[in-house]
């Protein structure tokens, strides 16, 4: 039976990469994303490439209806979604005195509210039909607290909380939800962050392809949580382990430009 997964922030980096992966493995697509040439571009090629049928859904999750939307467009076309990936996101750099309200408004609707809503839409029917999965991109970042960074930091930690609760409601129902952690990763997220003087992303980032069957693995395996990378897994372990002090401090000296 083909099953069909909604992928958002599909049209590039770890979405398209996941897109990609799913459409190899026969299933059925839809893909959401604000960018509707690239989505176009990308659903035909996994058509063309896999014979899988792919769904383009336009929508800006920054639009607090997008999520509504999203599911009466698949209502209309009778499509059900057996694996949903919250994938969409995107990050503020810069004290928070100084970051704008209105896009941080933005970004806790793209990375939380979006994130719920879609899967408080979508879960339901998974649970009915006694199978599905659920795939949240969380990061590293969920681990602790993230000066220069405060919001982004917070709302990956509510990703990963929320994924990890509902892993334990879920249990025995047959659909599993894993939350995927990836360090900093070589995709267009950096720049709409304005975040490229950050030490942080001066290193070597994590290849997003790697990232996307890393996430695919673990999510196909049931995992809960799925950290990409000994070193970012080191680091899980050992912000738990340090004082809250420590931590902090760590943390806002690796955000900080690289000027300082």
């Amino acid at each position: 039976m083909t099953r069909t997964a909604l992928v958002t922030g599909a049209s590039g980096g770890i979405g398209r990469e996941l897109a990609t992966l799913f459409a190899r493995d026969g299933h059925d697509l839809v893909v959401v994303a604000r960018s509707e040439e690239e989505l176009i571009e990308l659903g035909n090629r996994l058509q063309n490439d896999y014979g899988v049928t792919v769904t383009v859904v336009v929508k800006d999750l920054a639009d607090p209806d997008s999520p509504a939307e999203i599911q009466s467009a698949l209502d209309d076309r009778g499509v059900d979604v057996d694996i949903l990936v919250n994938n969409a996101g995107f990050a503020t750099y810069g004290r928070f005195l100084d970051t704008d309200l209105d896009t941080e408004r933005d970004e806790l609707q793209v990375n939380v509210l979006a994130v719920t809503e879609l899967t408080k839409r979508f879960l339901p029917g998974m649970v009915e039909r006694g199978e599905g999965r659920v795939l949240n991109v969380a990061s590293t970042a969920a681990f602790q607290p993230g000066p220069l960074m405060a919001v982004y930091y917070a709302s990956k930690a509510y990703v990963l909380s929320f994924s990890e609760a509902l892993t334990a409601e879920l249990d025995e129902t047959g659909v599993t939800v894993t939350a995927l952690c990836p360090g900093p990763t070589d995709t267009g997220f950096q720049s709409r962050a304005d975040m490229g003087a950050s030490k942080l992303v001066q290193g070597e980032l994590q290849d997003p392809a790697e990232v996307a069957r890393a996430g695919y693995r673990g999510m196909q395996e049931g995992e809960a949580v799925v950290v990409p990378g000994l070193r970012n897994k080191l680091l899980t372990v050992a912000v738990r382990l340090l004082p809250r002090s420590v931590v902090r401090s760590m943390v806002k000296r690796a955000q900080a430009p690289t000027s300082e």
